[in-house]
């Protein structure tokens, strides 16, 4: 069964996004650039990136036009296949890789047939609204987070109200920018 990875930027005090949905608090590519390497590395167990509609209206503006030279995750991520999920648009794209798949209606069900498929894993960025509704299914194996060394004071949070879910931690990194990835699995229901 394929594994259902979230991976998340946060700011210290717990927000996604500031209060406009902006992410512009992990953009700098400077700072990210040792984690980057990581994603980088570990896009080699991920075959397919799921996306939400905002989320996906975010990097769709942005990666297929990244270069390379100062993104070294975009070729691996404009090459990998993406599923976006939506009930609102009508069509998606992704620049010259034509690999972006429009998923409507169920997106739980959706999910469910991808986990059982042939494959790497799977990632899911930003979405938080389908984030949520996966973890109240208990649809994610893995929550990756990096935390940015900033406090935003409001915003939008990636963890709503939901039923008390334990993860263990598996991983904690620093890296030299501040930014702090803390990696957790789902622990298995007794």
């Amino acid at each position: 069964m394929r594994k259902l990875i979230v991976q998340e930027w946060l700011s210290i005090d717990g927000y996604a996004a500031d209060e406009k949905g902006s992410t512009d608090f992990f953009g700098n590519a400077e700072m990210s650039i040792d984690s980057d390497q990581d994603i980088l590395e570990g896009m080699k167990n991920i075959d397919t990136i799921l996306l939400g509609a905002n989320t996906y209206k975010l990097f769709v503006e942005f990666w297929p036009s990244a270069d390379p030279k100062k993104e070294i995750i975009a070729n691996r991520l404009n090459e990998t296949p993406k599923i976006i999920f939506s009930n609102s648009l009508e069509k998606v794209e992704w620049g010259k890789w034509n690999n972006a798949t429009l998923q409507n209606g169920n997106a739980i069900e959706a999910i469910k047939k991808l986990k059982q498929q042939d494959g790497k894993n799977l990632v899911l960025w930003g979405s938080l609204s389908l984030t949520r509704s996966l973890l109240a299914e208990n649809l994610i194996d893995e929550i990756q987070i990096r935390t940015v060394p900033i406090i935003l004071g409001k915003g939008l949070r990636l963890f709503g109200a939901s039923d008390q879910m334990k993860f263990e931690t598996t991983t904690i990194k620093q890296y030299n920018s501040g930014i702090t990835l803390v990696e957790y699995k789902l622990k298995p229901q007794a």
